[in-house]
């Protein structure tokens, strides 16, 4: 199986390397290969009996949805694990906390002005669902980890949210549970190519006016937690 593992940040992707002077080494992986495509490094490895495509593309909806699709195409990815940082909207929701996407949605597509609901795209829908197998095998890492997996709602915009008024909105529009930048946008490619994937994030910030200091401060300990978990996910994928 060739399963590509993706982050936005180096910061979200660098739990699975060990930076040395000259090269990076990859930390659970057997690498065999790099290399560099559309202004990104892909790291080509080996993990058991999987085949492995790692890479981060960047912040924002076009850079994420650029290296997914290059993942899928030139690499031939056939299933896409996302894993990264997210700010918290469900108050539910703290700091450290992983929640896995149930759904995703695009909290600043706005054609409203057409009588489309916030977040539609025509011939498409506002929400678009992960694969409901790689969700189990995440449930059964968690039981088995005896870890709080919360499942919800992840809404996606190119805005770093750092405002009350602003999560409100997104929080009673979308029902969304958290927000980040890229997990939709990477959402559908995969579901334009039948790619079976799984976006889960650590929750990094409350998507408050304390968002700054909080990203800053957790960034390293909730990717570390992240990228952990998605390890184990592979022990699991047959």
């Amino acid at each position: 199986m060739k399963i590509a593992i993706m982050g936005a940040m180096l910061e979200e992707v660098e739990p699975f390397l060990e930076l040395s002077e000259h090269e990076p080494l990859l930390k659970y992986f057997k690498k065999y290969n790099d290399i560099e495509y559309g202004g990104n490094t892909y790291h080509e490895a080996k993990y058991k009996d999987h085949e492995i495509i790692l890479g981060y593309s960047k912040i924002g909806k076009v850079n994420s949805t650029l290296t997914a699709a290059t993942m899928i195409e030139k690499f031939g990815a056939e299933i896409l694990l996302f894993t990264g940082v997210a700010g918290g909207v469900n108050p539910k929701l703290k700091i450290g906390d992983l929640i896995a996407a149930t759904q995703l949605c695009q909290h600043d597509l706005d054609i409203t002005a057409f009588g489309h609901p916030h977040g539609y795209v025509p011939e498409g829908a506002v929400y678009v669902k992960p694969s409901a197998n790689l969700l189990h095998i995440a449930k059964e890492v968690a039981d088995e980890k005896n870890i709080d997996l919360i499942g919800g709602i992840i809404a996606t915009g190119d805005q770093f949210v750092a405002d009350e008024s602003r999560k409100e909105w997104i929080k009673n529009t979308f029902d969304a549970d958290a927000i980040e930048m890229e997990g939709a946008a990477v959402a559908v490619v995969c579901d334009a190519f039948d790619i079976p994937f799984f976006i889960m994030r650590s929750i990094s910030d409350t998507a408050d006016e304390g968002a700054v200091e909080d990203f800053d401060e957790f960034l390293k300990h909730s990717s570390q937690r992240s990228s952990s978990f998605v390890i184990s996910m592979l022990d699991k994928i047959k």
